[in-house]
């Protein structure tokens, strides 16, 4: 969703004489709870979080960020209390000191949490073994380094479908 502020349309003088102002067209960020869904972006480098933020919030995604995975699952179990969960949570296989498969056997074992498409950021091999990889409940791997509009058609796919989403390619 884009918006134009009235401050951003061209002036027009008495008279007929315009005046161009700089327009400036900018996505509308954290309008609310949602919009097309809400992510749960979990990295422990910034600019990746920044770079998967900036995209997912220009297509419309609510993002939320946590740099670890004990921080992640935190705001997941804040989130639960308040009826709040985000529709996808995107991990990074290697943090420290609680890396992304920790934080995946947490989610999975909380029937709540559960119901979440998860899905995997990494540089491992775990991504050619896809049997390996769904049976420890990994809904999507996301091979680094990633097409960031991958990364959204993926993540839109699992915020329309939840966990029935079947991606064309992981």
């Amino acid at each position: 969703m884009w918006t134009t502020h009235l401050w951003m349309l061209p002036n027009v003088a008495p008279g007929g004489g315009y005046q161009p102002r700089l327009t400036i067209v900018e996505p509308t960020l954290g309008a609310g709870w949602g919009g097309r869904g809400v992510v749960l972006v979990c990295d422990d480098t910034e600019s990746i979080r920044r770079l998967l933020r900036i995209n997912l919030e220009l297509d419309g995604f609510e993002v939320l960020e946590a740099c670890d995975g004990a921080a992640a699952l935190g705001m997941l179990n804040a989130l639960k209390d308040q009826d709040r969960l985000p529709n996808v949570v995107l991990l990074d296989a290697q943090m420290s000191p609680f890396d992304g498969w920790w934080a995946l056997d947490q989610i999975r074992a909380c029937p709540r949490l559960s119901k979440i498409p998860v899905l995997m950021a990494t540089a491992e091999n775990v991504c050619e073994d896809k049997q390996a990889m769904l049976a420890r409940g990994l809904d999507a791997c996301i091979q680094k380094p990633f097409d960031p509009d991958a990364v959204l058609d993926l993540v839109a796919g699992y915020v329309r479908e939840g966990r029935a989403h079947v991606p064309q390619v992981m």
